[in-house]
């Protein structure tokens, strides 16, 4: 696979992007392209070493770069050459098989649906975030993308939800659930009412409701959510796992015993820690997008560029997009009804 990484994107600017994309090419059997201002690239992989450029490596040069700040439809209106536009489109010419960023997540949602277009069919585009679980990870969408919601996007949300888990986990019939405030399917606001009878017609392996405590034991593989309650219930799940990892550091340095015992209990703390890391699946997918586009985090370092590398190559090699692309169109007059009935 060729995957273009956008090197400006993220806190930490090439750093972690370079890092990254250096130990894709030694370890993985695909070519990275690096677009960004071609004269920084290069000036960063001399100063590791490579005076020319390394085996699978290549560059495009995108003399601009969108700001993480910034308002994501300005961002990318202002700077039609940004490095983040730029690897968009190599992917919709056919140049690249996918693309990968961490910069800002809404500029890149912007980016995919203008250069990549959407999926026919496919009213939203959602961010697919996997979560660590006691079990398989499941899967959240809208992480983000989408802060209000009509059923039709839930519903297009369950069904592309299942078709990644199906041909990344290999889970042959995953199960998905609606976010909500209880098990009950009498509770919840009326997006969840308006939606569940619907996904009770879809075909999926629709479990009902779901609730917070309901997602750190795993109960089902795809948990469908408008991007605002979405992005809560992700946000408050990274910074969970980083309040209990601190307080178990705190508690361990107060006593000599606890530091023997934390040294003979090092293998399960690494354990735990690599688990909850979100470095390990790399970044979430816009799910939607007629290819592969990979949101990594903000803050992410060279191991989360390097997975979300892996990755989107992955995707962009099992015919997911060719799969949703399938089932949207034979479930288009569903939609289109619903639409109707809701308007």
């Amino acid at each position: 696979m060729r995957i273009a990484l956008d090197v400006n994107g993220g806190d930490y600017g090439l750093e972690p992007n370079i890092d990254g994309a250096l130990k894709a090419a030694a370890e993985l059997p695909h070519d990275i392209i690096l677009v960004g201002r071609e004269e920084q690239i290069k000036k960063a992989l001399s100063s590791r070493g490579y005076d020319t450029l390394p085996e699978r490596i290549s560059i495009v040069n995108a003399t601009q770069e969108i700001a993480m700040d910034g308002e994501a439809v300005e961002e990318y209106r202002n700077n039609p050459d940004a490095s983040m536009s730029v690897a968009a489109g190599l992917v919709h010419d056919g140049k690249a098989d996918a693309f990968v960023s961490a910069g800002n997540s809404g500029a890149m949602m912007v980016a995919a649906t203008f250069r990549m277009k959407r999926i026919k069919g496919v009213i939203r585009p959602a961010i697919a975030a996997l979560l660590p679980t006691c079990s398989t990870p499941s899967l959240l969408l809208d992480a983000g993308a989408n802060m209000d919601c009509k059923p039709v996007n839930l519903l297009q949300f369950a069904v592309m939800g299942s078709i990644y888990m199906q041909t990344l986990l290999k889970i042959e019939k995953p199960t998905v659930g609606i976010f909500s405030i209880g098990e009950e399917e009498c509770k919840g606001n009326a997006l969840v009412h308006e939606t569940m009878p619907a996904l009770k017609k879809l075909g999926l392996n629709f479990i009902g409701p779901v609730e917070g405590r309901d997602l750190p034991p795993g109960k089902v593989n795809v948990i469908v959510a408008d991007g605002f309650v979405g992005n809560i219930a992700l946000k408050l799940y990274e910074g969970t796992a980083k309040a209990v990892f601190s307080m178990l550091k705190e508690k361990i340095v107060e006593h000599l015993f606890y530091k023997i015992s934390a040294l003979m209990l090092k293998k399960v703390f690494v354990f735990l820690k690599d688990k909850m890391s979100a470095d390990i699946y790399g970044g979430a997918p816009l799910l939607g997008i007629d290819g592969i586009a990979m949101v990594c985090h903000g803050s992410a370092n060279s191991r989360a560029i390097f997975n979300a590398l892996r990755v989107s190559a992955d995707l962009a090699a099992s015919g997911m997009v060719e799969k949703v692309r399938a089932r949207m169109e034979e479930l288009q007059p569903v939609f289109e009804s619903l639409k109707q009935e809701t308007k």
